[in-house]
């Protein structure tokens, strides 16, 4: 099935380079596939996953294992950000 993966601020570098401009991409994925199980190609810190939402609604850390998608969904993780 296939979904799109967003990753924002410092981690749009983990995505590929042709994609990096629009921090978006299309991905074909397992219809078992958590979001713990997506995301584990792209080599993410575990300390920089932060805000992890599947269409727009939050995922906490401890349901990342076991929350499995739907086609067509989007994945969009944030780290953490300061400002000021």
């Amino acid at each position: 099935m296939n979904i799109t993966f967003k990753l924002y601020a410092s981690l749009a570098e983990h995505l590929p380079q042709q994609v990096r401009p629009g921090n978006a991409m299309a991905l074909e994925v397992e219809p078992s596939a958590s979001i713990a199980r997506i995301i584990e190609p792209f080599n993410l810190p575990p300390k920089l996953v932060h805000l992890v939402l599947v269409n727009g609604r939050f995922v906490p850390p401890e349901a990342r294992a076991a929350t499995t998608l739907a086609e067509g969904d989007v994945l969009a993780i944030w780290p953490p950000i300061a400002g000021g």
